[in-house]
């Protein structure tokens, strides 16, 4: 196994893109083997790479390792952004699962066009009843959602942020301190890059990544 870290997943975001924004916080170069045909799962499912037979895969530090929960609590933990104690990683925790959550909404949403107006619609009214307004209340006296440091939590908030933006333009326009997050966010160096073209941050989702997600995953569609 290589010593580099190494993400096999497809060319898109998915439950992966929050792996790169982690890793590329961390300062952590990585590279990245993309699925594109069924053999390609088959090849890794056979080498029994994949404990629970699913994807995102990271190899790191001699690992496999699974489930993508898994995989941010092991790089938050080894990058100094996980929380100095255990009160704080719960609180990250909580943070970190909803905005999950709502990402989830979104990408969720992709494999489901038919609906797309609908979707659009239930993503918009709880971003603004049940998530944002969580955020806003959290960075009030603040510049980090948890303790004084720099945490996942604040890394998958301002990822989710931007892909509610994309969305819907306008929505953090009555969350002020959710915005003067973001700027100082994006300001920080690696963030900086990771947001530039020609990084491995991937666009939001189109029908050819959708298709070759259904092709490979034939099992699961």
């Amino acid at each position: 196994m290589s010593e580099k870290v190494v993400l096999h997943y497809f060319n898109g975001r998915g439950k992966m893109e929050s792996i790169r924004w982690l890793l590329a916080t961390a300062g952590v170069e990585f590279e990245e083997v993309f699925l594109t045909k069924r053999e390609q799962y088959e090849k890794l499912l056979n080498d029994g790479a994949m404990m629970f037979q699913q994807v995102p895969l990271v190899e790191i530090d001699g690992m496999q390792l699974v489930q993508s929960k898994a995989i941010l609590n092991y790089i938050a933990g080894k990058y100094n952004l996980y929380g100095k104690d255990l009160k704080e990683r719960a609180l990250i925790d909580m943070y970190s699962e909803g905005t999950s959550d709502l990402m989830d909404l979104i990408m969720i949403a992709s494999f489901t066009p038919e609906n797309k107006q609908k979707n659009l619609s239930i993503i918009e009214q709880k971003a603004k009843e049940r998530f944002l307004p969580v955020y806003e209340k959290g960075l009030a006296n603040s510049h980090f959602l948890v303790g004084n440091q720099l945490s996942r939590a604040d890394v998958h908030l301002l990822e989710a942020s931007l892909m509610l933006q994309e969305l819907f333009p306008t929505i953090l326009s009555t969350f002020p301190k959710i915005q003067a997050f973001q700027e100082k966010m994006k300001a920080l160096p690696r963030i900086s890059k990771f947001l530039q073209p020609g990084s491995a941050r991937k666009p939001p989702p189109d029908e050819a990544y959708v298709k070759t997600v259904k092709e490979v995953l034939s099992h699961l569609f």
